[in-house]
């Protein structure tokens, strides 16, 4: 029949069965391999300074004081790369105070970028036992935290997570497993927390992750490029590569037995602040103790030093603005964890936090009148958190 024929138009000719099931067959594969998850994570706060703006500070998702809010709500859609379909994906969509934050610094505009917490895509390369390289947006593959609360064994994340360490990334990254051993990642991205650039420079890290023995596990990275705004002027006689931002971040995970976990972690970075020229450096100190009675308790304590040698990563949360001058904070975090449900999580966790000079919120209407009678060297917080988490693997 021609393709003239009005019968040849008007009964197009119809798939078989054998097409129809084929195509459905594609259709349920691609499904299966697809991993659909997500959480609500919300908490109740309160803190004993009564600070006048109701809001914690040093806390970086954790503000909110006597008052019950939503911290992160996260969609996840993931498709892993693995040999038989070597291209995946990832996609995070997250909404909530905590992503606001997280992409506070973002050049291109937090409303641009905030919902997204990852974005890229997958390949599977056939080198040796699979180089796995992502390119899109991704999470940091620094510090011993996360940004997803059930991930962690405190309820608040600590000093070094807030202040030490950057949040994400945008660029490309490749990861390849040598042996059950050691694990090597490295990366090319734009810089700390920007997928839109800042700068004419790239940023590079490295990772090296070693399991010398099944209980020991530990994690060196390296993290270093510019990270400051090009079109802030440079003092006289400083060229623009002596503005690089040097991080080393080292991790390490000992398993005693099937209920005792111990964790540390130890930042050290140093850069060249741009409008003065002066050298600036910070660095920082966690351990974690995680003891699991039983399935569904388990205690952690924490506990941090971090020094802010020259005030330069913490300046913004300073109500005097003092950003020239030393800091040394330390923290210690008491959370018990209970297991309502496999999908819900509770905890209860008290923190105390000191500064070597005065330096928290306390409860007054005048916080600039009188400077040294309404800041504090220490702020103590209790929070409860609730998390529901959900896995289409689990079904």
């Amino acid at each position: 029949m021609s393709a003239q024929d009005p019968s040849a138009q008007q009964n197009p000719a119809k798939p078989t069965q054998a097409e129809v099931m084929e195509k459905d067959k594609g259709m349920l594969d691609f499904f299966r391999t697809v991993e659909i998850s997500g959480f609500v994570d919300g908490y109740y706060g309160y803190n004993f300074n009564k600070p006048f703006n109701r809001r914690n500070q040093l806390r970086n998702f954790d503000f909110k004081n006597n008052e019950f809010a939503l911290n992160l709500a996260e969609l996840v859609v993931e498709r892993k790369a693995s040999e038989d379909s070597r291209f995946g994906f990832r996609l995070d969509l997250d909404f909530g105070p905590a992503t606001d934050w997280v992409h506070s610094a973002e050049p291109g505009g937090g409303d641009v970028y905030k919902h997204v917490q990852q974005a890229y895509g997958s390949f599977l390369a056939p080198v040796g036992k699979g180089l796995q390289i992502d390119v899109g947006k991704f999470v940091t593959w620094n510090g011993a935290e996360v940004i997803e609360t059930k991930d962690n064994w405190n309820y608040s994340r600590g000093l070094l997570f807030a202040w030490a360490i950057p949040y994400y990334h945008a660029g490309v990254r490749a990861t390849y497993t040598v042996n059950d051993k050691v694990t090597l990642m490295g990366a090319l991205v734009n810089g700390w927390n920007n997928v839109e650039d800042n700068n004419g420079g790239k940023t590079v890290g490295v990772s090296l992750t070693l399991k010398p023995t099944k209980k020991l596990t530990i994690i060196q990275n390296y993290t270093g490029g510019p990270e400051q705004d090009d079109s802030v002027p440079a003092p006289t006689g400083i060229k623009g590569k002596n503005f690089f931002r040097h991080l080393s971040d080292t991790v390490a995970t000992y398993n005693i037995n099937r209920k005792v976990f111990l964790m540390g972690n130890y930042d050290y970075a140093i850069e060249r602040e741009r409008t003065a020229g002066n050298k600036v450096h910070w660095q920082g100190l966690a351990a974690y103790l995680h003891f699991m009675p039983s399935e569904k308790w388990a205690f952690t304590p924490r506990f941090e030093w971090f020094q802010d040698h020259d005030g330069f990563a913490t300046c913004t949360e300073d109500p005097l603005a003092r950003c020239s001058s030393r800091k040394t904070f330390k923290e210690i975090t008491l959370t018990g964890e209970y297991k309502f449900a496999r999908n819900v999580l509770g905890r209860l966790e008290f923190r105390n936090d000191w500064a070597d000079t005065p330096f928290f919120r306390k409860d007054t209407q005048l916080p600039l009148l009188n400077p040294v009678s309404v800041l504090s060297k220490r702020q103590a917080t209790i929070t409860a958190g609730l998390v529901f988490s959900f896995s289409t693997r689990e079904q």
